[in-house]
């Protein structure tokens, strides 16, 4: 009974989890042959272990993925950083032509729009990288739950998404 108990808290702390984090599909499961919540709980968590191992997709590994790619895919001070560059050549070329202090507003104000531009182009690119990263990890995730869904439905339950 208490290892009953402990596979049903795992079961709804891995589906809890997963659902929460937008990665997991929405899947309706019904006990067709008249399974307790226990059984059910069961069946879930070891129909994931299986569908895991049979797809090699770990909706749980997904979700810790997108969580930390989230947070390293902010950038920051593309203009800054180019205006800072464009003052340092612009003061360098400026005094080369006798005056550094001009040379260095020019080289700034030219650093911090091609830094803006840079930014721009590198968060389009970043944009591709994530739809195609969204494209291949719903095919991913596809996988999973045929698998998951054949499994239970090979168990006694009704699946539908």
């Amino acid at each position: 009974m208490k290892r009953t108990l402990i596979l049903a808290i795992v079961a709804v702390l891995v589906f809890g989890i997963v659902i929460g984090s937008g990665v997991y599909a929405e899947m309706f499961v019904y006990p067709a042959k008249g399974q307790s919540k226990d059984q059910q709980d069961r069946d879930e968590y070891e129909c994931y272990k299986w569908a895991v191992q049979q797809s090699g997709v770990d909706p749980m590994k997904m979700a810790e993925q997108q969580a930390s790619a989230q947070t390293q895919t902010t950038q920051r001070g593309g203009a800054v950083r180019g205006a800072a560059r464009g003052a340092a050549l612009g003061a360098v070329g400026g005094a080369i032509a006798g005056d550094a202090g001009k040379g260095a507003a020019v080289g700034a104000g030219v650093g911090a729009a091609g830094g803006a531009m840079s930014r721009r182009s590198s968060q389009r690119q970043q944009q591709q990288a994530q739809q195609q990263a969204k494209q291949q990890q719903q095919a991913q995730l596809d996988k999973y739950n045929r698998a998951y869904g054949a499994c239970l439905e090979g168990r006694g339950y009704t699946v539908s998404q």
